[in-house]
């Protein structure tokens, strides 16, 4: 398109930004208005995309960090003619995918947006995939706006993409000044961003952001730079060309008062259409595989379930090139060291950047790559809402968390995971797995990588005994059964470290004469309701025992479980109840209550109390 025509693509995505939130008497109208300009010179120059493929490997990516704008996004569809009028003023209504803030129920969206500081850090992921694994041309356009540049994960973003080298990545900086509740940071100080992009190894563009010829020039110059991706800041004015929003507070996140004369100050509905040019047909690269070997342990042998995590990770990628490897610089101790050997071209160090480590499995994920991220568990908690977020953006990542509970022993609370299983529990799609033995950790680590949705597996750090064939199957959502009688007295229930304790913990009750059933209970969520509510009915009383706090954790689970199969047995949960301390790993599980004379000794009283009251 020439100048005039974009200007008037522009005029048209700014009219359509304000319709729909007028229809649904809300939204971010001012936002989108910004923007338009920056969008328009995009849309009908520069962007590659075959909209009736959205799967088209080939296809250039297009991210709207900042999702609060997405009736700009649902204005861009209706003028490359993939959605109509109509459509276009479902904005926000029930059942309408056209949401507040984007999410990839739209065909054309690859990832949710909304919660402020990830488009771009999704951005590096999705780069990632084009420049290192697909090894195509395409390019990954990430809208951003500069209220949302304070967030600490935007610069682990800028971190990275320099360091990869992501020259397919370009940020558009839409520098509006205002943000929700006044002027933002750094205002209109272009110059200020612009610096700190550049220190962080980008190539940078000041731009008017309302001066077409400067946007279209902007983008062609990302284009051709090589080595280092490019940060376009666009100094732009929120609610352009309506004079009563026009660079004025107050107008965030709300449709405005009278948009028929704002439609008709900006020159009316227009109808302009533009065909969006479609990208060379190019195909991904594939990597060789192989038939799946997993490893092997002995009976007896003892052995770390993150090395079990390690080496079966590095022999299912040898067997699905699709398998991608992150870690968050802790690789020699989570084990995904031995998959960055073995496969080092699908291994990505995201370093002591946990945020950018989820957002980096995100983006991969977009390309049908399988990304696997490991990290402490602990440190999971840092990129919370990076899971959350990938759960509304239907992605498919695995996650390994190490180094779980107090058993980790000397390093302290600090490292030691005891909220992981329920805030993982917590998240919509979400799997919890937490294996027991290297042989169980193997299998599981297999069936990660055919589950869809958020798969989370938690891992210890202590060698512990195998006690599985390694060619017993282990299905997600199933249990074990390790010790079971027909005069059973009481039900133990554990997984990773106390299942262990859990089977000591029986053999000191047999002892006794109290017959105990132990359940190795390793798929957390989903959950083997019925193997649950049998034992129920048999024991009539269960002791749960978590390396983990006890909200939320493995004990609430079967609780939550027997209450959906109307089992009514006596429970007693065992779990971390003080914060701990350093020590040895034995000291600190007895320290707080979650050994086998623990165990033991509320099964005796649980069995003792059945006694008395006949």
């Amino acid at each position: 398109m020439n100048e005039q025509e974009l200007r008037e693509l522009g005029q048209q995505l700014r009219v359509d930004a304000i319709r729909p939130a007028a229809a649904a008497k809300s939204g971010h109208p001012t936002s989108g208005m910004s923007a338009a300009d920056l969008m328009a010179v995009l849309l009908a120059n520069h962007l590659r995309y075959d909209f009736d493929s959205p799967k088209n490997p080939a296809n250039d990516r297009l991210i709207f960090s900042k999702g609060h704008a997405s009736t700009l996004l649902y204005a861009m569809f209706r003028a490359a003619g993939v959605i109509d009028d109509a459509e276009l003023l479902t904005y926000r209504q029930f059942g309408s995918i056209f949401e507040g803030h984007p999410t990839p129920r739209i065909p054309w969206v690859d990832v949710a947006t909304g919660s402020l500081g990830q488009g771009l850090p999704d951005g590096v992921g999705v780069a990632l995939a084009g420049k290192k694994l697909d090894r195509l041309p395409f390019r990954v356009w990430v809208l951003t706006g500069d209220s949302e540049l304070a967030e600490g994960s935007q610069w682990e973003a800028f971190e990275h993409g320099a360091y990869y080298e992501l020259d397919n990545l370009t940020a558009i900086l839409d520098v509006n000044r205002l943000g929700q509740r006044g002027e933002t940071m750094w205002g209109w100080e272009v110059e200020k961003y612009a610096a700190r992009a550049k220190a962080f190894g980008w190539h940078t563009i000041e731009i008017d952001g309302h001066d077409v010829n400067a946007i279209d020039a902007a983008y062609s110059e990302a284009a051709e730079t090589k080595g280092r991706p490019t940060a376009i800041i666009a100094r732009t004015i929120k609610g352009k060309g309506v004079k009563a929003v026009e660079n004025k507070n107050g107008w965030h996140g709300k449709a405005l008062d009278n948009p028929d004369e704002a439609i008709e100050e900006l020159g009316g509905i227009r109808n302009i259409s533009v065909q969006v040019a479609k990208p060379a047909p190019g195909e991904s690269h594939q990597f060789e595989t192989g038939k799946l070997e997993l490893p092997r342990y002995e009976l007896g042998d003892e052995v770390a379930t993150r090395k079990a995590y390690g080496e079966a990770l590095a022999a299912v990628g040898a067997a699905d090139g699709r398998v991608v490897a992150l870690d968050g610089e802790v690789s020699n101790s989570t084990f995904a060291d031995i998959f960055a050997k073995a496969h080092p071209d699908r291994f990505f160090e995201m370093y002591i950047a946990e945020q950018q480590l989820v957002a980096a499995a995100v983006g991969l994920q977009v390309l049908d790559w399988k990304p696997f991220a490991s990290t402490f568990a602990a440190f999971l908690s840092r990129a919370y809402d990076f899971i959350r977020m990938a759960a509304i953006s239907q992605a498919n990542i695995r996650l390994s968390g190490s180094h779980a509970g107090v058993s980790i022993g000397e390093d302290g609370p600090s490292q030691m995971a005891l909220e992981d299983i329920a805030a993982l529990r917590a998240v919509h799609s979400s799997t919890v797995l937490h294996p027991c033995d290297a042989n169980q950790t193997a299998k599981l680590v297999a069936a990660m990588a055919e589950t869809d949705g958020i798969v989370y597996l938690r891992t210890l750090r202590p060698n512990t005994p195998v006690i599985y064939d390694p060619d017993e199957e282990f299905e997600i959502g199933g249990s074990r059964v390790l010790r079971s009688s027909d005069d059973d007295d009481v039900t133990l229930v554990g997984a990773g470290i106390t299942l262990h304790e859990a089977l000591e913990a029986a053999d000191a009750l047999a002892e006794d004469g109290i017959t105990a059933r132990v359940i190795d209970l390793y798929s957390i969520k989903p959950i083997d309701t019925e193997t649950l509510a049998a034992a129920a009915e048999a024991t009539g009383r269960l002791v749960t025992v978590e390396d983990h706090w006890p909200e939320g954790g493995l004990g609430d689970a079967v609780l939550a479980a027997l209450a959906e199969a109307d089992a009514h047995p006596q429970v007693q949960k065992l779990a971390v109840t003080d914060m701990p301390r350093s020590g040895k790993p034995a000291e600190l599980m007895n320290a707080y209550g979650i050994d086998a004379e623990h165990i033991a000794a509320a099964a005796r009283k649980l069995v003792e109390a059945q006694v008395a009251a006949s």
